[in-house]
């Protein structure tokens, strides 16, 4: 998507104030070991838990013992960013199968009801070998694109309306809109929820421990970047999604008392640029912790092949969105995290040996923000970059993904080496090391009981 974002201002700190109290769960208390929320923070025993974290969405694909897994490859891969300081992976835990091509497949569900074990398997494995590295995840359980079949694929399931791939439509608009129609179709929210509770209430094969009580788990998440429709998105819209967050967290939070709940939200970006909706959907107290995500050049901030011309105003939109969004968690009394951030390498090359000298700049810029606000006692709790390729490389000539070939960061909605980091990318590399340890030297101070 290319849209630009207007300049955003916290015209609604105040309001946010009022939800600024922490909300006791009438459950019994977690053990130490899981990730909780105190004092708009991320706790783990004891101490603040700062994410140094990346986007692996295929790890449950790795994972499985069938045809499409590679453990070996997720053994070394995990090794490699534990090795790097990673300490949180952002992973999806279900795709639907669908005939988009732009989509992932195999897919864990083929039609509603009917799972491939394997792929529930993989995500064992992967949530068993990230115990095994103290490392946690956050999983969510649909997506608004159609990467990975979504939220038009479950509308296709029982409208019989053909799923849409914007990426041969390229009507972006007209797709969050209709996909948006999710939200209100009973039928398919009777089967997400027969999805969550499928996903939430399963016991880990490898492990034998319900997932409920895997303290790897950070959190649950109730979609990848939901919104309310698109940039225009009616207050009828806003309000049916306000009220799915809700709804929908909160039945989360009634099979497992012991994680936490996430949205998935870009932020304003996914919030029809309206920052009241924005903290409506976020006041929720079945939600834990805020999220956004920041993509200058899909918002039309950035040319990379003009980085010179555009690199200053790219810049100052990006620090404000960033700086914003901390003020809005502040205002909320709820911890935030950066979950998706990325850019081109140069030139907007997709082969692993171009250059990244561009992209490494600019993490650095917004490393240090995230950085410099967590030490000033501001709520953000960290990062997650988008997304780990790792060892993966494109099979064809065009870098687009077909089925059979290594799975990468990037999904199959765009080319492989768009904006995914290899394990070759050096460079890049010691930015993450050098701010991952910078980060997470903030988790020494305890926090007062």
């Amino acid at each position: 998507m290319r849209r630009l974002l207007h300049a955003f201002r916290p015209r609604h700190l105040a309001l946010g104030l009022l939800a600024a109290c922490a909300w006791t769960l009438a459950q019994a208390a977690p053990t130490p070991a899981f990730v909780t929320v105190k004092d708009a923070r991320l706790v783990r025993h004891g101490a603040p838990y700062y994410i140094a974290g990346t986007n692996l969405w295929y790890g449950a694909w790795l994972g499985a013992p069938s045809a499409v897994g590679d453990r070996a490859r997720l053994l070394k891969e995990l090794d490699r960013l534990k090795s790097l300081g990673i300490n949180n992976l952002r992973v999806l835990a279900v795709a639907e199968q669908t005939v988009m091509k732009s989509a992932v497949s195999p897919a864990t569900t083929s039609k509603p009801g009917v799972y491939d074990e394997n792929l529930l398997r993989g995500l064992d494995f992967l949530m068993a070998e990230l115990g095994k590295r103290d490392m946690t995840a956050v999983i969510y359980l649909n997506n608004y694109w159609q990467w990975s079949g979504g939220m038009t694929q479950y509308l296709n399931w029982f409208t019989g309306v053909p799923a849409h791939d914007p990426n041969v439509s390229r009507e972006y608009e007209r797709y969050m809109n209709e996909t948006a129609g999710f939200y209100t179709n009973e039928a398919a929210q009777r089967e997400y929820r027969r999805v969550i509770a499928h996903v939430v209430k399963r016991v880990n094969t490898v492990t034998n421990k319900p997932y409920r009580d895997d303290p790897a788990i950070l959190s649950w998440q109730l979609a990848n970047e939901p919104r309310p429709g698109g940039a225009k998105s009616s207050a009828k819209q806003k309000a049916v999604y306000v009220k799915w967050i809700a709804d929908s967290a909160a039945y989360i939070r009634s099979l497992d008392p012991n994680h936490l709940v996430s949205t998935g939200s870009e932020g304003l970006a996914g919030s029809a640029r309206d920052e009241k909706l924005f903290f409506d959907a976020h006041r929720t107290p079945a939600v834990d912790y805020l999220t956004y995500h920041l993509w200058p050049r899909n918002w039309g901030w950035f040319d990379a092949r003009r980085p010179a011309e555009t690199w200053d105003g790219m810049m100052e939109k990006s620090l404000h969105y960033l700086n914003v969004h901390v003020d809005y968690a502040k205002a909320l009394g709820k911890p935030i995290v950066l979950e998706e951030f990325g850019l081109d390498r140069d030139g907007a090359s997709f082969d692993p040996k171009s250059p990244t000298t561009v992209r490494d700049r600019f993490y650095k810029e917004v490393f240090g923000l995230v950085q410099r606000r967590a030490e000033a006692g501001d709520p953000v709790m960290g990062w997650n970059f988008w997304a780990w390729n790792g060892a993966g490389r494109a099979a064809n000539a065009d870098y687009w993904w077909k089925p059979g070939n290594d799975l990468m960061g990037d999904p199959p909605q765009e080319e492989q080496g768009m904006y995914g980091v290899f394990d070759s990318d050096a460079s890049t590399l010691a930015v993450i090391a050098d701010h991952a340890r910078r980060l997470q030297a903030l988790s020494k101070k305890p926090v007062t009981p």
